[in-house]
């Protein structure tokens, strides 16, 4: 056991695994990717859906160009750019992760509407159990779908979620072209501020 920024790590989880090969990415189609949660945390960051390739991998936002770790280390959310197959050092952090659908597909616009509503009441339930002090949705029209509020804006959301605050965060994959680094990081930063103040 070795022990980084003062916490125990197992030393394989910190060397970067070998990349899927094409063919496990493309046989991903349904795979599920482990929540990484814990009661009382911070924040729980609930992505739209795992992809391909995070379902090859078994880690949440694992796509090279996936903006989500660099996002979280520019907003000062963590000390570094922590890799994905590093993921439950967030733990220590007071920070998770889950999906609102738990299948992994090529892409979001995949999902049925059925599925986003079946996993806002999944989420709830998790909520309930872990009582996270804010959850972030990582996708506006993903939240706008499960949630039944078209006009919600990116942001701090007047509804709550049990007894967790509401925040919607722009999607940090690659094919999101609205939203580029510096976007996200102000509105991961914005999110980090919040936290940090209630």
């Amino acid at each position: 056991m070795v022990h980084y920024f003062g916490w125990p790590v197992n030393p394989s989880a910190l060397l970067k695994p070998k990349p899927p090969s094409r063919e496990a990415v493309l046989a991903a189609g349904g795979r599920t990717v482990p929540d990484l949660i814990g009661p009382g945390l911070g924040i729980l960051f609930c992505g739209i859906n795992p992809g391909l390739y995070s379902g090859a991998t078994g880690h949440h936002f694992a796509r090279p160009g996936n903006r989500f770790w660099p996002a979280l280390h520019a907003a000062g959310l963590t000390d570094r750019v922590i890799g994905p197959w590093e993921e439950s050092l967030l733990l220590d952090d007071g920070y998770g992760i889950t999906n609102l659908v738990a299948r992994a597909t090529a892409t979001a616009a995949e999902l049925a509407q059925e599925e986003l509503m079946a996993g806002r009441r999944r989420l709830a339930r998790k909520v309930r159990r872990y009582a996270p002090r804010w959850v972030a949705v990582l996708g506006i029209g993903a939240y706008r779908s499960a949630f039944g509020r078209p006009a919600a804006m990116v942001g701090r959301q007047v509804d709550t979620l049990g007894p967790s605050g509401l925040w919607v965060l722009p999607n940090p994959s690659g094919l999101n072209a609205n939203h580029q680094l510096p976007d996200l990081a102000r509105a991961f930063r914005e999110l980090r501020l919040a936290t940090a103040s209630r």
